[in-house]
């Protein structure tokens, strides 16, 4: 029996709903803030922040919040200074979100920064002392963008040692030569991630041993980064993150405040939670960064690029380096025989930054598949047409295949739904009634990643399955796709399996991000159902066994039965004894070091991989469709309608998949006409829902999701290459391109608003 395979059955492949959907809707899913209730004994804390994003603390005045009526503790650096010890960002071989340490010194880095924790017996109490805590500062200058005094500008080859910028044949000669050229800045603001579960932290003592409830994306990194900080074994240390409100890339890793609520436990000697107001969620997490981007693009009289120069900027904090580079995806999604990037970091005095969904594509793709609008524009062709003809099987920076390269055929199946055909060549041409009428569209395209992850999968006598690994259900559907594909593996009723996730007490695995989840996790699903399969059919046959003389290969699981091909067969309580079977199956993606896989894997490190095994590129590919509506007199902006599609190997649930996609074309609405962290120096001014705008129900128009065909044998075992980032991706150019269309203006900032149409 095929050990790496998930046979092919009635369940994976095709729509179904959430098995945790139930739970969600009727309120019987418990999140890390439920765990809270006056039986556990947990006290409650709140945070209070510094108001200046510079500077040091010259005092507190606690006379006030020390009357409040509850209070328990109030924890300020003159409690906790050198109780938590120094661990690096995740991305720099460590586990935290970042390595800056509140309530280590009087030093504040930024605003927003943690300055004291209040304890109290409930939260309004600790609210109401929190916002009762008078904190003084001498207050320094700070640098809180680009271009600010004080700012400072690295190449990031600099900052991180494995970077490399790109240099592919003779881009200034290729411009010079070009027929053509296209030369534009383009720039995207700071967003921020508003999950609807905030970054919640609970933590209880049993003697020396912690245990931590936390909304994470990566509870091995939370367990061994606070171990780290506060000198404990991992053993010691127990997270749990069940299931999780969202995250699109917050909840990244260990928490700057987490080890924080673990002391004031500690101290108070019951357990503590934080449950942080929305403001606080704005510094005490990550946010996609500020970007800046110059492209430069030259092409021949037919439209064959000859040259592209991708420069970019982007923002960091002073202490992390943390910068999410993206030129080598823009470097390689168009046929060019010259190609120069340059990336830069800005360090400033903010929290650091961290990834948010499809955390370069969204700000590096706006910027080419703008530019690659304008050069259409130019040569007076169609915008798909010019991709077709620069359309190419093989990467124009390493040289490798692509695994599969279906991006046309997203475009032609897009284009067709979307009707691209009644699409008038001029800007500004189409018209209804008092309305301008604009189609733009934009290539989608994301790197496959994939991670080691271990898994145990037991199976019962009486049918009953468990799947159970460290991972997490971010609501992206994995617990359905898990239990489906136990289902398919081990031939039960997909109601007689149990899916645990979330828990370090389980098999480790890595991160919940890269769109890894799906092809990390399922791969180690296969495995483990076919480690199953062969100890269940080597016994059947094997001497004195029911099934003596059967091939064990050509046994299957079916209907609480193992199977051969004559149709004869055994019970599976007979097949698996009366304790049952259990393993727990190692999947490494092929081509990593197994050892050192494993090795990272156990110790909490972040682990990600591209798929294809190094042999080709692998990515997932989409075609971005918007229709754009601008009112001739106000300017008003509407978005009638947004039409995507998307190739993504093989699909395992068309509707969560949908879904995803959907929701993903969206959050694209929202960072091409919504979505901006406002700055006033280095204070961010819309900190809440009410002035941090995202698309509501009202905004959201006819969405179409289509699922192209890409079987991919080369990616790995099954063909998968995770979707949840693709929807996102290129819909803030496809609706600037269709911005222009409808008016012949070519907005380069983000977000659009009603002040660029006048």
């Amino acid at each position: 029996m095929d050990a790496g395979a998930l046979e092919i059955d009635a369940h994976l492949g095709r729509a179904h709903t959430r098995v945790e959907g139930p739970d969600k809707v009727t309120g019987r899913a418990l999140y890390s803030s439920d765990l809270t209730g006056p039986e556990t004994g947990t006290a409650h804390a709140a945070l209070v922040t510094s108001t200046v994003a510079r500077g040091r603390i010259t005092g507190f005045d606690l006379a006030a919040a020390e009357r409040v009526p509850g209070l328990l503790g109030i924890f300020t650096h003159r409690d906790f200074a050198g109780a938590v010890a120094p661990v690096k960002h995740l991305m720099a071989g460590g586990f935290a979100n970042s390595s800056h340490r509140p309530l280590d010194s009087d030093v504040v880095a930024y605003a927003g920064q943690i300055v004291a924790l209040v304890v109290a017996e409930t939260l309004e109490a600790a609210a109401a002392a929190a916002g009762a805590v008078r904190v003084s500062y001498a207050e320094e200058p700070a640098a809180g963008g680009f271009d600010a005094p004080g700012a400072e500008t690295l190449r990031l080859a600099d900052l991180k040692p494995h970077h490399a910028d790109i240099e592919r044949g003779d881009a200034e000669s290729g411009l010079a030569d070009a027929a053509v050229r296209v030369e534009a800045r383009y720039a995207t603001p700071a967003q921020h991630h508003n999950p609807i579960e905030l970054f919640t932290t609970r933590a209880a003592w049993d003697g020396d041993r912690l245990t931590v409830h936390e909304p994470t994306r990566y509870v091995g990194a939370v367990q061994h980064g606070l171990a780290a900080q506060l000198g404990l074994d991992p053993a010691q240390v127990r997270v749990v993150a069940g299931l999780i409100g969202g995250h699109f890339g917050s909840k990244f890793a260990l928490s700057q405040h987490t080890a924080l609520v673990a002391l004031a436990a500690r101290r108070l000697g019951r357990p503590v939670s934080l449950v942080p107001s929305r403001r606080n969620c704005f510094t005490i997490a990550n946010y996609r960064p500020e970007s800046r981007h110059r492209i430069r693009l030259g092409a021949d009289r037919t439209g064959r690029f000859t040259a592209l120069v991708h420069e970019a900027e982007t923002v960091t904090s002073r202490f992390d380096p943390f910068v999410m580079e993206g030129a080598e995806v823009t470097a390689s999604l168009y046929a060019c025989p010259n190609i120069r990037t340059e990336e830069r970091a800005v360090r400033v005095d903010r929290n650091t930054p961290g990834p948010m969904r499809a955390p370069p594509e969204v700000p590096f793709l706006f910027a080419l598949e703008s530019a690659v609008d304008e050069m259409a524009a130019a040569l007076n062709m169609d915008p798909i047409a010019l991709r077709r003809l620069n359309d190419t099987a093989v990467d124009p920076v390493t040289g490798k295949p692509f695994s599969t390269r279906p991006l046309m055929a997203c475009f032609d199946a897009g284009a067709r739904a979307f009707g691209w055909s009644r699409r008038a060549p001029r800007p500004g041409t189409m018209r209804d009634g008092p309305w301008r009428v604009g189609l733009g569209c934009a290539a989608s395209v994301r790197p496959v990643k994939i991670a080691a992850a271990t898994m145990r999968v037991r199976l019962g006598p009486d049918g009953a399955a468990e799947v159970a690994c460290a991972h997490h259900e971010i609501g992206n559907g994995i617990t359905t796709l898990l239990a489906l594909g136990a289902a398919d593996g081990l031939g039960v009723a997909v109601e007689r399996v149990t899916v645990r996730l979330g828990d370090t007490d389980l098999p480790p695995a890595g991160i919940s991000g890269g769109s890894s989840t799906t092809t990390s996790l399922m791969n180690a699903l296969a495995l483990g159902c076919g480690q199953l399969r062969a100890v269940l059919a080597q016994a059947a046959t094997g001497q004195g066994g029911r099934l003596a003389g059967q091939d064990p290969a050509s046994l299957r699981l079916a209907g609480g039965r193992l199977v051969a091909p004559d149709g004869t067969g055994i019970a599976l309580s007979e097949a698996v004894g009366p304790e049952g079977v259990a393993t727990v199956a190692e999947f490494v993606p092929e081509g990593s070091d197994r050892e050192t896989a494993l090795r990272g894997l156990r110790g909490g490190h972040i682990g990600l991989a591209l798929g294809g095994a190094g042999k080709a590129v692998s990515w997932g590919f989409g075609a971005q469709f918007a229709e754009v509506r601008v009112h001739a007199e106000t300017g008003e902006i509407r978005v009638a309608r947004l039409t995507g599609a998307f190739a993504a190997g093989r699909i395992l649930n068309p509707l969560t998949a949908k879904s995803q996609l959907m929701g993903g074309m969206i959050w694209g609405l929202g960072s091409a006409l919504l979505e901006e962290t406002v700055l006033d120096g280095a204070t961010y001014r819309n900190p809440d829902l009410a002035e941090y705008l995202v698309p509501t129900a009202a905004d959201a128009p006819e969405v179409e999701a289509l699922l192209v065909p890409d079987p991919d044998d080369q990616v790995d075992a099954l063909g998968l290459k995770g979707l949840g980032e693709l929807g996102i991706i290129g819909m803030n150019a496809a609706i600037a391109n269709a911005v222009h269309h409808a008016t012949g203006r070519r907005i380069r900032s983000l977000p659009i608003r009603l002040e660029d149409m006048a």
